[in-house]
């Protein structure tokens, strides 16, 4: 290691730092913008530019050698869009990214929005409701597999399949370890679909089928691209959603000027992804030997950017521990950035403005009946309950 780094010895990986991560991102902060995590032999980048500069130069910190911390995943899953780079990535995304773009994504809107409409309805009939299960499930549910082909007679695995696919990502520890079991199930049925080809028609799903037959891709990444798109635009909406709903309810006068001014959304929900990032840190290796604020970071290292760090990065930010709508949070890391960033992020957004629509149009104030509970991910930062009563407007208090 290098002893020019200051050294943390805690693991940002444990139950309670997984609940509440922000303390330890402070101390990193305070320790300087690089730190050496002795438990996890990696550096640490704690602050928005060197997080923000090192997703920009693919060159030096690479993918294609695993992103996550643990070695027997990374290796695993070399070929797949996140573990890549340079050409390689360009033509894993273009397969089917492309429907995920802006323009692609507008012929979605009107579907998107009527299934927000009939999600938001149903909750407000409901009234007290879990607005994890309830509401920020349940409308990527009715989106994202049927837009990656995932047949519609097995799907009722897929969020454990797709948080698994996050905590295999973290370092060798009891959560991951866990995810073995259902990472392993998902693999099998992702190889099966392959071979049988067994899609829905029109999907991400039957591209990446026409690309393997047509000997444009190895039929053996035909099973990782469908997977590579399911866990990231049903984990990243889930949170962001959730984590909007529960500000939300702790800023009822922020809620109140959405529902006067819908122009304020979209800029809501950069907030909201700003200060609750889904994404917490993925790591890079570095390529050659190269330098970070001083610090000399060795050929074949580990570099681990946190996302949710730089986001609340005091030296980027006013104020970084208030939520406010009316905050330019447009730079904000919380899905990536780069060549790498979310591919899953226009679908989110849309997803996620078109709920809070929904939701402005019935719901007079979004109350906390209970205590929220973290979910215990490695990658992701998402609620695993979320007890509400949805007060809906004309309602006399």
């Amino acid at each position: 290691m290098n002893t020019s780094a200051p050294v943390y010895r805690g693991s940002l990986y444990s139950p309670s730092v997984i609940a509440d991560p922000y303390p330890v991102y402070r101390e990193l902060r305070s320790l300087g913008p690089v730190v050496w995590l002795k438990r996890h032999r990696a550096f640490a980048l704690t602050g928005y530019d060197e997080c923000k500069q090192t997703l920009l130069d693919d060159g030096t910190f690479v993918s294609g050698k695993g992103v996550g911390l643990n070695p027997m995943v990374n290796r695993l899953s070399r070929g797949t869009t996140l573990n890549s780079d340079g050409d390689d990535h360009a033509n894993r995304r273009k397969l089917v990214a492309h429907r995920l773009t802006p323009r692609a994504l507008r012929s979605m809107v009107d579907a998107i929005e009527e299934a927000a409409h009939r999600v938001a309805a149903e909750a407000v009939e409901r009234g007290h409701v879990d607005g994890v299960a309830e509401l920020a499930r349940a409308l990527p549910l009715q989106v994202v597999p049927d837009l990656v082909g995932w047949p519609k007679d097995d799907r009722e695995h897929l969020l454990e399949w797709a948080a698994a696919t996050f905590n295999s990502l973290g370092p060798i520890n009891s959560t991951s370890l866990r995810s073995i079991p259902p990472s392993v199930a998902m693999l099998r049925f992702a190889k099966r679909i392959a071979r049988t080809g067994n899609v829905l028609p029109g999907s991400m799903g039957e591209e990446v089928m026409a690309a393997a037959n047509a000997g444009r891709i190895p039929r053996s990444e035909a099973s990782a691209l469908m997977i590579d798109y399911l866990a990231p635009s049903l984990d990243t909406t889930i949170s962001a959603i959730s984590s909007a709903l529960r500000l939300f309810a702790l800023h009822p006068g922020q809620w109140e000027e959405i529902r006067e001014d819908r122009s304020l959304i979209p800029n809501a929900f950069n907030e909201v992804v700003r200060f609750e990032a889904p994404l917490r840190a993925f790591s890079r290796l570095t390529a050659v030997d190269t330098d970070i604020v001083g610090t000399r970071i060795r050929k074949g290292q580990r570099v681990l950017i946190l996302y949710a760090s730089a986001n609340r990065d005091e030296q980027a930010w006013q104020d970084p521990e208030q939520f406010d709508i009316h905050r330019d949070a447009t730079r904000h890391l919380g899905f990536g950035h780069g060549t790498h960033g979310c591919a899953g992020q226009g679908l989110a957004r849309l997803e996620s403005q078109a709920l809070l629509n929904a939701l402005t149009d019935r719901v007079q104030r979004i109350h906390l009946v209970g205590e929220p509970t973290w979910g215990r991910n490695n990658i992701i930062r998402g609620l695993a309950s979320l007890p509400l009563r949805l007060e809906p407007i004309g309602e006399k208090s």
